[in-house]
């Protein structure tokens, strides 16, 4: 469907009627508005100028059911210079695909006009229907390319680069792409299948924030991932816009059961290097996940000793945090205050005054604490190896209890 299809439906309708009417998606977003007629008022003049309307209308709008209408109804928002206005559910195949709006006047619509607005929704769900159609199956071709250009087989990879390139979706010049990882994470246990649908709806106006013409996108379930491909790297401000719409329309449309993080890759300059910047997503989502200070957003380059311990398969990570010496430890610590030293000694880099004030303990208490930890472990922290072993133990273990969920000490 190109928009003219839509267009032609509203203007037709709007000089017949002699009222302004436009058309909404089901997130009531718009799609096409005709010229106005001095029938407009300040929330029709803002959603054209904007394309879009504020969460707070689309929410009062929803919450009166017209996500259930057959039938054209009358809605009234409880804002400040709002007219009422008539809805027609635009349906097609039992499918609901939008919503079109005209703004009650003077004198009110009758019933032969509201006939009209119903006839002009029933023609905009066959287009809407035929633009569904179309876009799902260009969707799962290009889903189907962008999983064989992260394939492990090379062979595939290079007849998805093949593939990308015949069906000509960038421009010759966009030659910077980069992946980004999102992932569903429910507080008790999987993601449920309402939370999974808020997921593809969440990336969906995520990607509002990018031009378009420059991604392609997967989603399967709890997951997603995007592939950004543009003439410049994506600067970072676009990143954070798109994280935080991802999120945030995310938590609009959940119950707190459940949260999004994402993870983003490197750029990198050839489709053969997609994958590259593909696995570094995924490690950087991991560490969303699991590591809170990254506030749920994980960017390549950036994760720290994260960025080598997460190439371990988590098996083999949490098989790797038992190190006897920090086991040792452990059980004659039972309040986790010497591990927490330990940990704060290794993140200031040694330097005692600065560990010192951040556990709030004079200087000769780190010290008999630093003490006790040698003993105790059997290392030595004026020994680099010992030092290493620690410390990497250290992370290993605060790794550990993270991904059991456990604040915590984890006890060998």
């Amino acid at each position: 469907m190109s928009s003219d299809d839509l267009q032609s439906i509203v203007d037709e309708l709007a000089e017949r009627l002699q009222r302004s009417v436009a058309i909404d998606d089901p997130s009531i977003r718009l799609l096409a508005a005709s010229r106005h007629f001095g029938d407009e008022d300040a929330v029709r003049v803002k959603s054209v100028l904007n394309r879009s309307v504020s969460s707070e209308i689309a929410e009062q709008a929803l919450s009166q059911g017209i996500a259930k209408w057959t039938q054209p109804g009358n809605v009234v928002l409880g804002l400040e210079g709002c007219l009422p206005r008539l809805c027609a559910p635009i349906r097609c195949n039992g499918l609901l695909l939008g919503y079109l709006w005209l703004i009650e006047g003077v004198p009110p619509l009758d019933e032969p006009q509201i006939a009209l607005a119903a006839e002009a929704a029933t023609r905009a769900g066959i287009v809407m229907y035929r633009r569904l159609l179309l876009h799902e199956r260009s969707k799962a071709r290009h889903e189907a390319i962008l999983r064989e250009l992260v394939s492990s087989d090379s062979a595939t990879k290079v007849q998805a680069i093949e593939d990308l390139r015949a069906e000509q979706l960038f421009s010759e010049q966009a030659v910077c792409l980069q992946v980004v990882a999102v992932q569903c994470v429910g507080n008790d246990g999987g993601p449920t299948a309402p939370q999974e649908v808020a997921l593809e709806v969440a990336v969906e106006d995520g990607l509002r924030t990018v031009p378009e013409d420059s991604y392609l996108t997967v989603a399967h379930r709890s997951r997603a991932w995007i592939l950004l491909v543009q003439e410049q790297p994506p600067s970072r401000a676009q990143l954070d816009a798109l994280s935080h719409r991802v999120r945030s329309r995310f938590a609009s449309l959940t119950d707190g059961t459940a949260r999004v993080v994402i993870g983003i890759g490197s750029v990198v300059c050839r489709l053969d290097l997609v994958v590259d910047s593909y696995n570094q997503a995924l490690l950087a989502v991991r560490t969303a996940t699991l590591v809170p200070t990254t506030g749920g957003v994980a960017r390549w380059g950036e994760l720290g000793p994260y960025e080598l311990l997460l190439r371990m398969p988590i098996e083999n990570l949490l098989a790797a945090s038992h190190i006897p010496a920090l086991d040792a430890l452990a059980k004659e610590d039972g309040q986790g205050v010497l591990l927490e030293t330990l940990e704060a000694f290794f993140d200031y880099a040694g330097d005692v005054r600065r560990t010192a004030e951040h556990l709030l303990v004079h200087r000769a208490t780190l010290y008999h604490r630093l003490k006790r930890i040698e003993r105790l472990t059997g290392c030595s922290l004026d020994s680099g190896d010992d030092r290493l072993t620690l410390h990497l133990g250290v992370k290993l273990r605060s790794f550990a209890s993270m991904y059991h969920g456990d604040t915590g000490p984890a006890v060998g």
